[in-house]
C-alpha cells in the first residue's frame, strides 16, 4: 500500500450536528467510510451547575437541578431532595412519596417517548415522531396541571411536594394511561418489523456485556446487554419497595435490543403509575417538620409567626447538619446520584451529580469503531444522552 492509501480523513461531526442530539462534537478517523477512532468532545453545553449550587440555598437549588436531565425533571429533582432529606433525617409523608413515584413514572414514559421519537426521525421515519411527540404532549399536560409548568416544574420540596394532585389530575391520568398499552403495542407494529428499522439497529452499535460493565453504562444501555441492573429493585428508594414490577433485560446489545428495552419499560412504568393511583393514601402532602416545611398558607392570615417563619424559610434557607450524603436513584438514562456535603450553612459546600448521560455517552466509541461512517447516527440515538446531563 502506498502512504496515499493508508491515509486516514479526520472529521468533525457536529458540535452542531442534527443526529447528536445536543451540543455535542465528535471527533472521527475514517479509513473510507469505516470509522477507527472515535472521540467525544464535550463541554460546548457547559453551564457550571454544580459549583453554580454551592452559591444558591438548598431551598433555591431545585431551579438548576431541574436543567440538567430537562426531559426528566422529575427524576432529577427526586435524587437531590432524598440527598437533602438523607443529610436532614426527613420524612416524606405517605402521600407524598406515592405522588413522586407516580410522577417519575409518568416522566419515564415521556422520556422514552422523546427517545423513539427523535431515534426514528434520525433513520428518516417521521411519522414515528409526530405520533411520540403527540403522546408526550398529555404528560407535558399533566405536568402543567400540578406544577404550573411543561418543563422544569420545581414541584418537588424537601419532605414531599409543593402541593397536593389536582382534582381533574387523577382522571386525567388514567386516561393517559389507558391509552399507554395501545400506543406502544402501535410503535412495535410500527418498527419492530421495518425493514429500515431492523436493517439500520439490529446488529449495530453492539456493546458487549464486559464492556458495559467496564465503561460504567446504567439504565437501558446496560440492561439490553445483558446486566438485570436497575436501582428501583437493587437498592429501593422512595417508596419503590411497596410496588411490583419487572426489569426488561436482553442480551444482544445493539441499538434494537435498546430500543425494545425501553418499549417494555414504557409498559412496566404505567404498571408502577397505576399501583400508585390505585394505592394513593389521604393525608399531608408536606412533612409537618417546621425546620424545612412552609406553614400552611391558611395559618398566614392569622398568626404573625407563621409570616415570620414563612419569611425566613424563603429567604435565608434551611441548615442540614455537616456531613456529607449520596442516594442512588434509577433516571429514565441510568444510575442518577447526588452527593451533597454540608457544612451546617444554608448552602451545600459541595454538589456532584452522578449522571448517566455521561457514562454512558464513555461507551460510544465501543460501539461505533470498526463500523460504517453511517452507524454512529444510529448509536448516539440509541444510548440517548441529554447533553444537559453530559456537560452540566
Amino acid at each position: 500500500m502506498t502512504e496515499l492509501t493508508r491515509e486516514t480523513l479526520t472529521l468533525n461531526m457536529g458540535p452542531q450536528h442534527p443526529s447528536t442530539h445536543g451540543v455535542l462534537r465528535l471527533v472521527l478517523e475514517l479509513d473510507g467510510e469505516i470509522v477507527r477512532a472515535c472521540t467525544p468532545v464535550m463541554g460546548y453545553l457547559h453551564t457550571g451547575i454544580e459549583k453554580e449550587m454551592e452559591t444558591r440555598t438548598y431551598w433555591q437549588n431545585v431551579t438548576l437541578v431541574d436543567r440538567i436531565e430537562y426531559v426528566a425533571s422529575y427524576m432529577e429533582e427526586m435524587a437531590f431532595y432524598l440527598s437533602v432529606e438523607a443529610l436532614m433525617g426527613a420524612e416524606v409523608p405517605p402521600r407524598a412519596r406515592g405522588i413522586r413515584v407516580l410522577m417519575c413514572e409518568l416522566n419515564r414514559i415521556a422520556s422514552h417517548l422523546l427517545y423513539l421519537g427523535t431515534a426514528a426521525l434520525d433513520l428518516n421515519i417521521s411519522s414515528v415522531f409526530m405520533y411520540c411527540f403527540a403522546d408526550r404532549e398529555r404528560f407535558l399536560d399533566l405536568s402543567e396541571m400540578v406544577s404550573g409548568q411543561r418543563m422544569m416544574p420545581g414541584y418537588f420540596r424537601a419532605g414531599g411536594v409543593v402541593a397536593d394532585l389536582p382534582d381533574e389530575f387523577v382522571p386525567a391520568a388514567r386516561a393517559f394511561l389507558d391509552e399507554i398499552p395501545g400506543r406502544v403495542d402501535e410503535y412495535a407494529r410500527l418498527l419492530d418489523d421495518n425493514l429500515i428499522w431492523c436493517e439500520r439497529t439490529r446488529g449495530v452499535a453492539v456493546l458487549s456485556r464486559e464492556d458495559a460493565i467496564a465503561l460504567g453504562a446504567t439504565g437501558p444501555v446496560l440492561r439490553a446487554s445483558g446486566v438485570p441492573h436497575d436501582i428501583r429493585k437493587l437498592l429501593p428508594y422512595g417508596g419503590y419497595e411497596e410496588f411490583e414490577f419487572d426489569v426488561p433485560v436482553l442480551t444482544e446489545g445493539d441499538a434494537y435490543a435498546r430500543y425494545r428495552v425501553r418499549l417494555e419499560e414504557m409498559r412496566q412504568s404505567r404498571r408502577i403509575a397505576l399501583q400508585a393511583l390505585d394505592r394513593l393514601p389521604d393525608g399531608p402532602v408536606l412533612t409537618n417538620d417546621r425546620k424545612i416545611a412552609l406553614p400552611p398558607r391558611g395559618e398566614l392570615a392569622r398568626s404573625m409567626e407563621a409570616v415570620i417563619h414563612q419569611f425566613k424559610l424563603v429567604s435565608e434557607g434551611y441548615h442540614p447538619p455537616p456531613g456529607d450524603s449520596y442516594v442512588a436513584t434509577e433516571s429514565a438514562r441510568g444510575e442518577k446520584g447526588y452527593y451533597v456535603v454540608s457544612d451546617g450553612s444554608n448552602r451545600p459546600v459541595r454538589v456532584h451529580v452522578r449522571a448517566p448521560s455521561f457514562y454512558n455517552l464513555q461507551a460510544l466509541p465501543a460501539m461505533v469503531v470498526g463500523r460504517p461512517l453511517a452507524d454512529v447516527v444510529v448509536a448516539v440515538a440509541s444510548i440517548d444522552i441529554i447533553l444537559g446531563d453530559v456537560d452540566r
